[in-house]
């Protein structure tokens, strides 16, 4: 049996050895500065790249960040990064990569990032199979009808013929449409591929050469809602996008299926939502809803058909460390002279998250 990684073993991620330590400087909120930087990740850190450890910045105007801007070749930024806009670019004469320890990248890396030809990476890979295990996690339950279920075990509080009471429950050969082959979206298909299960995708961008290497039937977005028992949410958040579950594709949907999302509240028409949830003919697993905390009197937090979460379905707890390591190994890979594993292009952007 292999030993558990602790926080002292690096023997799990020896990566590429550097030819240099490039100065490396921590743009991030200082709040959440401990969620990323264990020990171990220090660690790791300071054999790949030359950073104060110390200085942890959320202004860049501040002197001690500009003073530590002038000899900068790398930022590591995380939550909370404020803009590398022209004014930090200028300080910054000698900077040529963003590493970026979580997911998107939109909020702080600026067009003058692109302009001036400057490499960025992400974590979002790493960010990704946290919310693919949550959504595979609740495709399985919805299917076996987890919240009903218990509802009726809260009420009954004894034997009872479960058999007869819910005689179409279950996986078996239930039809999963995925909402956008993004790269959650890809890894859900990936990790619901050993069940049997019928999965459809709709994702314009999504070519037929793709969608049969990923083994899958693409369809359009009715058809996909009228034939799914559960639907998962996958879409960026995009003007042609936003509401794109409306009322008449929910009203397309198939008495008692689930609407699982992951994504953004606003892919989804939240009254029409609701309503439905209201009257029961519906259920849903969200982790995302619009406005992003729901006011206190939202009949979700109640609703004994919803499976109500804090945006949680990503990165939490020791899932962060998956992401600090992505960052670390992409700084040790441009240590060592080689391209970034997990780079960020800037046409991508205008359909990623």
């Amino acid at each position: 049996m292999t030993a558990p990684t602790t926080d002292s073993d690096e023997s799990s991620f020896p990566g590429p050895q550097p030819l240099r330590r490039p100065r490396t400087l921590l743009a991030m909120d200082p709040s959440v500065t401990a969620t990323l930087l264990s020990p171990r990740t220090l660690h790791r850190l300071a054999q790949t790249a030359e950073v104060d450890r110390e200085l942890i910045v959320d202004d860049f105007s501040r002197a001690d960040a500009l003073a530590a801007l002038r000899d900068t070749e790398v930022l590591l930024t995380f939550w909370g990064c404020p803009p590398v806009d022209d004014y930090v670019l200028t300080a910054a004469p000698r900077l040529r990569a963003v590493v970026h320890a979580a997911g998107s990248v939109k909020s702080h890396v600026t067009e003058a990032c692109w302009e001036r030809g400057i490499l960025v990476s992400s974590a979002a890979a790493a960010n990704a199979l946290p919310v693919a295990e949550f959504t595979v996690a609740t495709v399985l339950l919805s299917n076996k009808r987890l919240l009903e279920v218990r509802e009726a075990y809260r009420r009954i509080r004894g034997e009872h013929d479960w058999r007869e009471a819910f005689p179409d429950v279950g996986n078996y050969r239930r039809t999963v449409g995925i909402v956008g082959a993004s790269r959650i979206g890809r890894r859900v298909l990936e990790l619901l591929r050993p069940y049997d299960l019928k999965v459809i995708v709709h994702d314009p961008y999504l070519g037929v050469a793709d969608a049969d290497a990923l083994g899958i039937r693409t369809v359009g977005l009715d058809e996909l809602c009228a034939s799914s028992d559960v639907i998962s949410v996958h879409a960026p958040d995009l003007p042609e996008t936003r509401r794109m579950i409306d009322r008449r594709r929910l009203g397309l949907m198939r008495d008692g299926a689930t609407l699982i999302n992951t994504a953004r509240g606003s892919l989804v028409e939240h009254d029409a939502l609701t309503e439905e949830l209201v009257s029961g003919r519906l259920n849903a697993v969200l982790d995302v809803t619009e406005p992003e905390v729901p006011p206190a009197s939202s009949p979700l937090y109640e609703l004994p058909n919803v499976l109500l979460t804090p945006h949680f379905a990503g990165s939490f707890g020791n899932e962060v460390q998956r992401m600090a390591d992505s960052a670390v190994d992409e700084i040790a890979r441009y240590a060592a002279g080689l391209p970034f594993a997990h780079p960020v292009h800037r046409d991508e952007l205008e359909r990623t998250a």
